[in-house]
C-alpha cells in the first residue's frame, strides 16, 4: 500500500514538527524582529522562511523558554505602540536592553 500524499504539504523551505533544525538561531531572531515590527505571526514567519504553523509549533514546544518569553514581549510591546503612537519605538527600546 503506497503512502497517500498528504492533503496540506507543507511550503518550500517551511519546517515540519519533525525537521526542527530549519529554526536556527537565526531564524528565531529574525522571526521574533519582525514579529515586534508587525505583531503578526504570518508575516513574521514569512520573514524568517518559516511556516506561522511551525512557528505556532516550536512556541508550544519551547513554552516558559526566552523563545516564548520574548514572543510574548514581543506582540505585546507591539500592541502597546499601536495604543501609544507617541511612546518610544519598541524595537530600540528591546535592543538597548539586549545591550544592557
Amino acid at each position: 500500500m503506497e503512502p497517500r500524499p498528504h492533503p496540506n504539504p507543507p511550503a518550500p523551505g517551511a519546517t515540519t514538527a519533525t525537521d526542527p533544525v530549519r529554526w536556527t538561531p537565526e531564524k528565531q531572531r529574525r522571526f521574533l524582529t519582525h514579529l515586534l515590527a508587525t505583531g503578526n505571526v504570518t508575516q513574521a514567519a514569512r520573514a524568517a522562511g518559516i511556516s506561522p504553523a511551525s512557528a505556532h509549533r516550536l512556541r508550544r514546544r519551547l513554552a516558559g523558554t526566552p523563545f516564548d518569553r520574548t514572543w510574548a514581549n514581543a506582540l505585546a510591546l507591539h500592541a502597546q505602540s499601536l495604543a501609544d503612537p507617541f511612546a518610544a519605538d519598541p524595537a530600540r527600546t528591546v535592543t538597548r536592553q539586549a545591550r544592557g
